[in-house]
């Protein structure tokens, strides 16, 4: 409530600078010997106020909060070094490679493909955005019906080879991931393979207008009913000033949008798909997955 706003700062502010990280609690929540040195020690490093931003939306008045924060938040780290500077000290290294995890004692396959995708700040990652959404999503418990916009979902669905599929983008603030996340049951893994890696691969040789046109306007839709509540608000203006130093406006973010086409998404398709290494997640009754190598092979089409 609007009357609890300065309780829920000093709530806030108490809990990311007096936390007690008690040793006792940390041995039963974890295996591995994380001491309260290790942890107190992250966040010296990157809970650092250049870094982090303070985010209200709502029933709060901009001044109010401001002079409030300048109160509380009085403990934080000021060492200056920023998210790009410790990039360039621990960069993000994506090498093709896989986990696979057997367990025969679960009736169904998880797996993921992804590949290298764009950083927050990279100009093809609104691209990515889109073809996230020419891909799509299908669960058999949501009833979305087997005539879904997406090649893909229609695919799994008509044919019935996943109980679930999820094309996923993930930004990061100097590189990526993106692909297909699904869940199978152990006899369709091959033909459902098959079918995600050939939707993934013709994003790259053969892409409709209707498609791009579709997906734009399903993103364009997405992006407006995340922001439906201040809560997600509040993380929306939080993620877009550590991101981008700025809040976007959604009138400059749909041009961006919808300056994407076919000849878009066919060049960054080539540039982040065609012929790329993947890294490969499996784990569940997986016996029947296609190798690491059967995958790579069909990265690319070979066109006569």
């Amino acid at each position: 409530m609007d009357k609890d706003v300065f309780k829920a700062l000093d709530i806030l502010a108490d809990i990311l600078q007096n936390s007690k990280f008690d040793e006792r609690r940390l041995r039963v929540k974890q295996k591995k010997t994380i001491t309260k040195g290790d942890l107190e020690k992250y966040i010296q490093t990157h809970y650092t106020a250049p870094r982090m931003v303070i985010a209200a939306s709502g029933a709060v008045k901009h001044e109010e909060v401001v002079e409030q924060v300048k109160k509380l938040f009085t403990k934080l780290s000021s060492d200056p070094t920023t998210g790009s500077q410790l990039v360039v000290n621990e960069p993000a290294a994506f090498t093709g490679s896989e986990v696979r995890i057997i367990n025969d004692d679960v009736p169904l396959a998880q797996f993921a493909v992804a590949f290298e995708g764009a950083s927050w700040t990279d100009p093809d990652s609104i691209a990515l955005m889109v073809m996230q959404a020419m891909l799509g999503s299908w669960s058999k418990n949501v009833g979305d019906g087997k005539h879904m916009g997406s090649d893909l979902a229609q695919k799994v669905a008509i044919n019935e080879i996943a109980e679930s599929m999820m094309a996923f983008n993930t930004n990061y603030k100097d590189t990526g991931l993106f692909g297909v996340y699904a869940v199978a049951k152990p006899d369709c893994l091959d033909d459902l393979a098959y079918a995600i890696m050939y939707e993934i691969t013709k994003l790259a040789h053969r892409v409709s207008e209707a498609d791009v046109i579709r997906a734009r306007n399903q993103l364009k839709s997405s992006l407006m009913l995340h922001i439906d509540g201040t809560s997600p608000v509040a993380e929306d203006i939080g993620r877009q000033r550590l991101t981008y130093g700025r809040r976007i406006p959604f009138a400059e973010l749909f041009a961006r949008i919808d300056a994407i086409d076919p000849s878009t998404v066919k060049r960054v398709a080539n540039r982040f798909i065609y012929d790329r290494d993947i890294a490969i997640a499996a784990m569940g009754p997986i016996q029947g997955l296609p190798d690491y190598n059967w995958f790579r092979r069909r990265t690319y089409w070979n066109r006569y």
